[in-house]
């Protein structure tokens, strides 16, 4: 249905921008070529010809394009700001309306001081502050959808790495900006209303594009990413209007994944888990009680369970400082133990008992990539098949069908890659609800310009050593 309205649409655009050719001298089939049309309207507009080289420029031609299309409108005498909105907006409707009254006529090129000596206009304060805020919406909403975008550490799932309170820079640009794919949204709302509801119209959809990015995602890239999860009723939110999860990508297309006692594994290889990374650990003491102050001041959190036990979150260093401690007999990682089925863990189902700490093997799906269809593989694909890749799936007695179609394999059409968070006990992540279609992919996390730490005090509230931080 939405090709349906984005074909309607265009083809009002280019049926008005054909009669006003016309009406400004020139063939209408001018109006329907491409970047020769830009050419033609700086001609009528009085713009220099090299101004259509800005048009190849990504994020700048967006402004170019807007400024040559207003000067082109102005020249046919329209020069009020709900005229120009409605050419930004509107240009299926009001480009038709335009073309085919007999009243809308071509003045000469509004561009020129002559056009301005003879129809002189001036714009109220009103109009020119209409006109700045206009423009810095729309700067704002381009920089942030296809540059930059800052972000802020909500929870501690990538703790001790990104703290709770951590803002950071993300980049759209690394990984190529995505294209929205929801593009009537509220400008500076992500999915949500200030005042509740959709920040969204799901009336024009759009297929998933991205544009050229400098790098490809590597294993232990810190990446943002819409949650999948978001996608299923009651949210059915979507893709790009999924809540944004920021993880460590540990797995990329075609990885064999395996976890043994909290040990990551890909491709038979051990990872190193990064430095500040935190897992829980039981502590046992010999009665006598840990300072809560030196606790406090090393950012530990955790549970007592006895007089004498406790289990803490923290760093394998936190953990090598605490066991040195006189009142210490004991720390060691509370680690699930094999083949102890989770049934919040993917794919939560018996056939496979894995849990958080014991996991897989498991190869994370790459496009092109073919995998037989079988009970060993169905559970952990099928998810894939239909809610990203959009299929119907269903087993009969004689077999897998795919779309009312008997299939004994399925090749997937989509990068997926595997995401989880360095605070490995504290993290919803891969580990509970599966793969992240390249599609997800919001951006690469940069560097934390602030961070504020929740229970400083006023004046050590800011973690002045964490400024200009690079994510790593």
């Amino acid at each position: 249905m939405s090709y349906v309205i984005c074909i309607i649409l265009l083809v009002l655009v280019h049926f008005g921008l054909w009669k006003m050719f016309v009406k400004a001298g020139r063939p209408g089939w001018e109006s329907l070529i491409p970047f020769y049309r830009e050419y033609i309207i700086a001609q009528l507009t009085g713009r220099p010809a090299w101004w259509l080289i800005l048009l190849l420029i990504p994020i700048v031609n967006i402004f170019i394009a807007i400024t040559i299309y207003v000067d082109f409108v102005k020249s046919f005498g329209k020069r009020s700001f709900l005229e120009h909105a409605g050419t930004i907006l509107l240009p299926f409707v009001v480009f038709p309306l335009w073309g085919t009254d007999t009243k809308t006529t071509y003045w000469g090129k509004s561009n020129t001081a002559e056009f301005k000596e003879k129809y002189p206009y001036k714009k109220t304060v009103t109009r020119e502050w209409a006109d700045a805020i206009i423009f810095a919406v729309v700067a704002a909403t381009l920089i942030r959808g296809f540059l930059i975008e800052a972000y802020m550490i909500p929870t501690g799932s990538m703790e001790k790495s990104l703290l709770v309170g951590d803002f950071i820079f993300v980049s759209k640009v690394n990984y190529g900006p995505r294209v929205p794919m929801t593009p009537v949204a509220f400008p500076f709302s992500h999915h949500t209303l200030p005042t509740g509801g959709k920040a969204y119209w799901e009336g024009i959809k759009l297929d998933y594009k991205r544009l050229p990015g400098f790098e490809k995602i590597e294993r232990n890239d810190v990446v943002v990413f819409n949650y999948p999860p978001d996608g299923l009723p009651p949210l059915s939110r979507p893709v790009d209007k999924r809540e944004n999860y920021i993880k460590r990508c540990i797995a990329i297309p075609g990885d064999s994944l395996r976890i043994i006692d909290s040990k990551v594994y890909v491709n038979g290889q051990a990872e190193v888990n990064p430095p500040e990374s935190q897992t829980s650990y039981y502590v046992k003491t010999n009665g006598t009680d840990l300072n809560p102050q030196t606790l406090f001041d090393m950012r530990i959190e955790g549970l007592r369970q006895s007089e004498t036990e406790y289990v803490f979150t923290m760093t394998d260093k936190q953990a090598e400082t605490i066991s040195s401690w006189a009142n210490v007999e004991a720390v060691k990682p509370n680690i699930a133990p094999l083949n102890a089925f989770d049934g919040q863990v993917f794919p939560h189902n018996p056939d496979f008992p894995w849990n958080v700490d014991n996991f897989g093997p498991i190869v994370v799906p790459e496009k092109g990539w073919t995998v037989a269809l079988d009970s060993t593989t169905v559970p952990l694909y099928e998810q894939i098949i239909t809610d990203y890749e959009g299929n119907t799936f269903e087993q009969r007695a004689d077999g897998y069908y795919i779309n009312s179609e008997k299939a004994d394999s399925y090749t997937f059409q989509m990068d997926y890659y595997w995401m989880m968070g360095d605070n490995r006990h504290s993290s919803a992540d891969s580990r509970l609800w599966g793969f992240v279609p390249e599609d997800h992919i919001v951006g690469k996390a940069l560097f934390v310009w602030l961070s504020l730490d929740e229970v400083g005090s006023f004046f050590d509230k800011v973690r002045w050593n964490r400024i200009f931080m690079k994510i790593e």
